[in-house]
């Protein structure tokens, strides 16, 4: 972390009220079924985004980010609402709006998740500002409620539909344990993920191949799991078992049938991938990255070339499984190996970038990680 609090101090002129750190996430199984009352099995990445935040005598919010230049955006609170032009800052804005801030704030941020990758920076970056603002105003919401108000901030303000996933685990997790997340009531339980002590490690490809989660894509498919979840008369696809869909196939459209396979069998791998973790079965999890990968690929249809060729190139390495993860149309991949083979498999899948003129990829791993929490200032 560079030093936030000397930052925000030369911006802002004054030294910060609250810091506070939210980290990025990888979704181990259990990719777009959090909109549809899907179980998840997340876990937080040791990078993170922290925010400063300081009480101003106005009724303004100031936002400033080490990586933008530091130039700083000004807005009057009145007019932070849904519709608010904007880039980057519509995140920590849509926060302050979730949250009904009333009081003028200086923010400062340094963001430390990969942009685009898949890793979730945005909800790094609504995570911290909501745990600094909750401890600054004394506001009193738990993790639970952070959590919807922060996925409140980006459906509604940034308007992009994404599920509570990002969000519960960037808060909630704890360091060493993947997190079984309910989706539909927002319990937990701690899975504990050890790979060191069989040799393996989950290696983590940046593919470069940046997404963008507003064009779209993303909404087109949400849109057609409520269809399914409308035409079928159900709550949501994590109440419809697979030899009820295979029934009711007449009723829907065939891209909502694929779409709601996805749904419905991923929510089935993750239940099964809690079962063969406690066991410590890590060819049967390889097996099911691989099921989630082509269930995403092809029913779902959000992968792209470069995350195909990352998970193809990484199981002809010898990988035990491999999988994208994230919202798709680019963005990462994972693939669980074994730590002797790491520096073949990572030139692997750069020999094939290359020979498929991708741009080279980026490579990191991360043991699981803490969620959310204040700093300490000195």
């Amino acid at each position: 972390m560079i030093d936030i609090k000397r930052e925000f101090l030369e911006a802002f002129g004054y030294s910060p009220d609250v810091i506070a750190a939210a980290p990025g996430r990888v979704n181990l199984i259990g990719e777009h079924i959090d909109y549809s009352d899907g179980f998840v099995l997340p876990f937080a990445i040791k990078d993170r985004t922290y925010c400063a935040i300081g009480i101003s005598d106005d009724r303004k919010v100031r936002i400033s980010s080490m990586q933008r230049s530091n130039n700083i955006l000004e807005f009057c609170l009145d007019e932070i609402k849904p519709g608010l032009p904007g880039d980057w800052q519509r995140y920590p804005l849509g926060v302050v709006w979730a949250l009904g801030i009333e009081t003028g704030i200086d923010i400062m941020i340094d963001g430390q998740v990969p942009l685009g990758a898949g890793l979730s920076s945005s909800a790094a970056l609504e995570c911290c500002v909501a745990t600094a603002l909750n401890q600054l105003f004394t506001l009193g919401y738990s993790l639970q409620d952070l959590a919807r108000l922060t996925q409140q901030a980006e459906n509604e303000y940034v308007g992009v539909p994404c599920g509570i996933m990002d969000q519960s685990v960037s808060l909630m997790a704890r360091s060493g344990y993947a997190l079984l997340l309910d989706c539909r009531d927002l319990t937990t339980r701690d899975i504990e993920f050890d790979l060191a002590s069989s040799d393996l490690e989950l290696l983590i490809i940046d593919t470069q191949a940046h997404h963008a989660l507003t064009d779209g894509g993303y909404a087109e498919r949400r849109t057609a799991c409520e269809s399914v979840v409308a035409k079928l008369g159900i709550t949501s696809l994590r109440d419809l078992s697979f030899n009820q869909l295979e029934s009711s196939r007449n009723l829907i459209t065939d891209i909502e049938y694929v779409r709601a396979r996805h749904a419905v069998t991923e929510i089935l791998r993750v239940a099964a991938a809690v079962e063969v973790l406690e066991s410590k079965d890590f060819i049967a999890l390889g097996n099911l990255l691989n099921e989630s990968h082509l269930s995403l690929r092809d029913d779902y249809a959000v992968s792209c070339p470069e995350l195909n060729c990352a998970v193809e190139s990484a199981l002809s390495a010898g990988a035990l499984g491999a999988r994208m993860v994230g919202g798709g149309f680019g963005g990462s991949a994972i693939a669980l190996i074994q730590v002797a083979r790491k520096s073949e498999t990572i030139s692997a899948i750069e020999k094939a970038f290359a020979n498929n003129g991708f741009t080279a990829p980026r490579f990191f791993t991360s043991l699981p990680s803490q969620g959310a929490a204040i700093i300490e200032l000195a």
